[in-house]
């Protein structure tokens, strides 16, 4: 596939292999801030909830999200944070199996859904239980005791990738139904819910898709469940008739009930204009260009940088998008990186985790990244105070 950097604004020099946690400036995005600012906000006000569209955007762009994870269309809808639609998902797929007390995750899962889960579970005082084991044993796990099964496909930390279609087929088998995280595949490996199967997924926006700090969330819902599913965030947007004002809540229809509160324009029209590279490419060649850039950051460090031991799956049929290496000083590591503009993240305890967009990263990227993490280790630069301080973010 032929480069899309000209699409982003990316800083001279800089080698950028964090768009796992947070995607770069799509060069149209401040073109479409600007235009929604200006020319709709400030000149139309108030009627641009009709005029400009704004109050029809989040089923709009969920399906332009719908179509890169398989998802027909009307079945996604974009809205609030990635917290929020998992507390969503988990809530109605509980309803939909009130017999069950039985939650199944793993230890690879994003913690922030464990949280949530561990929230409702709590409030909802039926005698729930979460269950969180090991990746490798959810198959094993899931029996006619469980009622959903949350994971994320891609392990946040080490980029292991579970296997969707077989993972929730054994959920099914077993009476149990399935919800997928899928803030580090939409955008990054070919997804598709439909042929796997997925009863609810959810996702962020901010990473492989480009919408920006903060950017808004989607949730998609099986048309098998699309009209029974009740929002317990039963919020204005996702009533039948929002303007009817009723003072007692009716659900909308299909994937319309799941919209909560007043959706963020201006955000949702720069994650609109990010979407329009994906109009130019195609996953399969993504993928396939991932894996290959991915394979040879692996085998470079590994010949050039003894000290660290991968952390992530070696078959690349096994793991997203990213490669992890692990060392006992790697928050040091990360911030020489950093300090040297070869910018990755660090996730506790000891992981230096490093993204692979081939929409903007290319071989001379990997070689060069590698250039310095070799200089790094070798004059083991990171041996400093100013890289050993714990910045609020890593």
């Amino acid at each position: 596939m032929s480069s899309m950097r000209d699409f982003f604004h990316l800083p001279e020099g800089m080698i950028y292999l964090d768009g796992n946690s947070l995607g770069p400036l799509p060069a149209a995005a401040a073109d479409a801030a600007s235009k929604v600012i200006v020319d709709e906000w400030g000149a139309q006000l108030i009627k641009g909830w009709n005029t400009a569209g704004w109050y029809r955007q989040p089923g709009q762009v969920g399906d332009r999200i719908g179509r890169l994870i398989g998802a027909p269309a009307g079945t996604v809808v974009m809205g609030d944070t990635l917290s929020i639609k998992v507390h969503q998902a988990l809530a109605s797929a509980l309803e939909l199996r009130k017999q069950r007390r039985v939650v199944i995750s793993d230890t690879g899962n994003f913690p922030s859904d464990l949280y949530i889960a561990q929230g409702l579970l709590k409030s909802l005082d039926r005698g729930y239980v979460l269950k969180v084991v090991d990746p490798e044993d959810v198959e094993a796990a899931i029996d006619e005791t469980v009622a959903v099964v949350m994971l994320t496909e891609v392990d946040y930390r080490t980029g292991r990738l579970h296997d969707m279609k077989a993972l929730t087929r054994k959920a099914h088998q077993a009476g149990a139904l399935a919800i997928w995280d899928l803030a580090h595949s939409a955008g990054a490996i070919p997804v598709d819910v439909s042929s796997a199967k997925a009863d609810f997924a959810v996702g962020c926006t901010y990473k492989y898709l480009n919408g920006g700090p903060g950017a808004p969330a989607f949730i998609y819902v099986s048309p098998e469940h699309a009209d029974e599913a009740r929002p317990a965030l039963s919020g204005w947007m996702g009533h039948a008739q929002p303007f009817a004002f009723d003072l007692d809540y009716r659900a909308g229809v299909g994937i319309e009930r799941m919209r909560v509160g007043t959706p963020p324009v201006i955000a949702l029209s720069i994650l609109s204009a990010a979407l329009d590279v994906w109009d130019r490419v195609d996953m399969g060649e993504v993928r396939a260009k991932s894996i290959a850039l991915s394979d040879l950051f692996i085998r470079e460090v590994e010949s050039r940088c003894p000290d660290l031991s991968l952390a992530s799956p070696r078959d690349s049929s096994k793991r997203g998008s990213q490669v992890s290496f692990r060392h006992p000083e790697g928050y040091g590591i990360m911030q020489a990186l950093i300090a040297r503009d070869v910018i990755g993240d660090f996730r506790a305890p000891d992981v230096l985790r490093f993204g692979f967009t081939p929409l903007y990263i290319d071989e001379g990227d990997v070689m060069r990244s590698v250039d310095v993490l070799e200089q790094i280790m070798v004059s083991r630069s990171w041996d400093s105070p100013r890289f050993k301080s714990k910045m609020d973010v890593t």
